[in-house]
């Protein structure tokens, strides 16, 4: 951690959200948040608290003020176009009994 970093007080630390890919899975999934003064102290963060039993493969972190999401009341108009579109869900689609679980 470089001198600038150090002398950041704690309370002052970015919040940054951390995502993790396990064995098992192909994306990373969010595994919660953590305070730290900068990307590397936040890696080895997330590693210590959300890999304890060497669960993951991967670690992602990203600051949280650099994360944008949409508004939840304008979430209509932002789905509504998919609506339109019945081929983005086969469930119009009779399937063989031998088919399961699809």
């Amino acid at each position: 951690m470089n001198q600038e970093n150090k002398e950041i007080k704690k309370s002052e630390w970015p919040l940054w959200e951390v995502f993790i890919r396990s064995k098992a899975g192909l994306d990373h999934k969010h595994a919660g948040s953590l305070h730290a003064a900068d990307a590397e102290m936040a890696v080895e963060n997330a590693r210590d608290v959300y890999t304890r039993r060497q669960e993951g493969v991967s670690i992602w972190v990203v600051e949280s003020k650099f994360i944008h999401a949409s508004d939840p009341r304008e979430s209509e108009s932002l789905y509504d176009p998919a609506a339109d579109k019945v081929y983005r869900h086969p469930t119009f689609y009779n399937l063989p009994d031998e088919v399961k679980y699809m």
